[in-house]
């Protein structure tokens, strides 16, 4: 049995839940990175004895599309998938049934889900420092009874979780992050990273907004801090978030 983690992963947090659950799994296990776009991704096929850690970040309650695009190229070949939707204190919404259907016309059998918190990619202060010691936790303690049901043999047809089809409209964020020109020393380390490439190698201080996707990757990886969001906008959003996330969210387990 190979234990894999399958994450979208550009500011870390979700590939960190992923860890938290495989690491529970097995001692080890081999990444698969769905945010490198430099990947043949219809190239990778698993087996049924695999074991694969899938996990997403909830944009606006769905899977982001690019993530879809090329979890549908796997071959799943009947191999066991954990599901992982990873949110920032909103909401996961539609995330998990949208990862679930994607992944059976991937081929794979899923056994379970999880809903984990991370810290908001955007409002950085909004579930700040998650996963913590909590979670990890948590997340042990979900990843000891998934192994319980990988060890009885059992696979639900079909894993139930929650959702609603059709899937909520999702249209993306405004906020695109720029470049100060006056900052950016052009090593291309953005463009090189962005998940999308809508960062032009040969212009990295520049953004193609209607490629963006609004991960903030190019944020995370900028080593002059040379990129950022409308500061307006980011205070705008903060406010609204605020308002609606308050109260720490639970991470849950679905068998």
């Amino acid at each position: 049995m190979t234990v894999f983690t399958i994450t979208f992963s550009p500011t870390g947090g979700t590939q960190k839940c992923a860890d938290l659950l495989a690491n529970g799994l097995a001692p080890s296990h081999t990444v698969i990175d769905l945010t490198d776009r430099t990947l043949d991704f219809a190239s990778i096929a698993f087996s049924a004895d695999d074991i694969c850690v899938i996990a997403v970040p909830a944009y606006g309650g769905r899977v982001p599309d690019i993530a879809v695009s090329r979890l549908r190229q796997l071959r799943g070949s009947g191999a066991r998938a954990v599901l992982g939707a990873v949110y920032g204190n909103r909401a996961f919404e539609d995330t998990l049934l949208e990862l679930r259907d994607t992944l059976e016309a991937a081929g794979f059998r899923p056994v379970a889900a999880v809903t984990a918190l991370a810290e908001h990619s955007i409002v950085r202060e909004i579930a700040a420092g998650q996963p913590d010691d909590t979670d990890a936790a948590q997340l042990a303690g979900f990843a000891a009874k998934i192994r319980e049901r990988l060890e009885s043999g059992f696979v639900p047809e079909p894993l139930a979780v929650p959702g609603n089809v059709p899937y909520r409209t999702f249209g993306g964020v405004p906020l695109k992050p720029q470049a100060d020109p006056a900052a950016c020393d052009g090593c291309g380390k953005c463009a090189a990273l962005c998940p999308v490439g809508a960062i032009p190698a040969d212009q990295p201080a520049e953004t193609d907004a209607a490629a963006c996707i609004s991960c903030m990757r190019c944020l995370s990886v900028c080593p002059n801090s040379a990129r950022a969001v409308n500061p307006d906008m980011l205070a705008g959003l903060a406010q609204k978030l605020n308002a609606l996330c308050g109260e720490r969210k639970q991470n849950e387990l679905f068998l």
